[in-house]
């Protein structure tokens, strides 16, 4: 199934050069609460931008596997199906436009892994002005999810992301606040478990065209 190949695609990546790591800020000492690999670019949370060799190790990043590249047009394509069946239009990327990913951060959140409202708006003005989509996956533990149209927990909607979910923002909502408010412990599919091993907390891929 998809989601052992992803785990297994992930565990062999992130223990090699440009695996994962725990980023944080040098200016404050703080870690984030996760752990985090970038495929194609990295991803500076310090100085939010893109880096083609990553700062704290001189390591490149990793290409992104073509299986994943496969995953993210499949799920494209089932959310255009969607789109003409609910929207009856023709035109479906007038609503998601497609997109290549050249970009996956890859975060590996524990049981007490969070993190806050935030958009994703580094990417280059064409990919931004284009509301090229950002694509995510979520393998492991369920994940409670915050969205909404201002960085307020209090006005966010919440849903849980399961393991095997994809979520698509992309259009008019590429630049919704998301975060996550918590990982729910023990709710992984033993099958996932059985197979890989894969350790207690939520992986989650997000893929997006730079």
């Amino acid at each position: 199934m998809a989601q052992i190949q992803i785990v297994k695609i992930c565990q062999k990546l992130g223990k090699g050069p440009g695996g994962f790591y725990q980023p944080g800020y040098k200016s404050t000492g703080a870690k984030l609460r996760l752990q985090m690999m970038c495929l194609g670019l990295n991803w500076d949370p310090e100085t939010r931008e893109y880096e083609k060799v990553r700062s704290i190790d001189g390591c490149e990043p990793p290409a992104i596997p073509d299986k994943f590249s496969w995953l993210v047009q499949r799920a494209i394509r089932g959310a255009h199906a969607l789109i003409r069946k609910d929207r009856r239009v023709n035109n479906v990327e007038n609503i998601l436009p497609a997109m290549s990913p050249d970009i996956c951060i890859v975060n590996f959140y524990k049981t007490n892994g969070r993190l806050g409202l935030h958009q994703d708006h580094d990417e280059t003005n064409y990919s931004l002005r284009k509301g090229l989509p950002v694509v995510s996956f979520s393998v492991g533990d369920s994940a409670e999810f915050l969205y909404g149209d201002e960085r307020d927990l209090h006005k966010a909607e919440k849903v849980i992301l399961e393991s095997g979910d994809v979520l698509i923002f992309g259009g008019d909502s590429r630049h919704i606040f998301h975060g996550v408010s918590s990982i729910i412990p023990n709710s992984a599919p033993v099958f996932l478990l059985e197979r890989t091993h894969l350790r207690p907390g939520r992986l989650n891929l997000t893929f997006r065209e730079y």
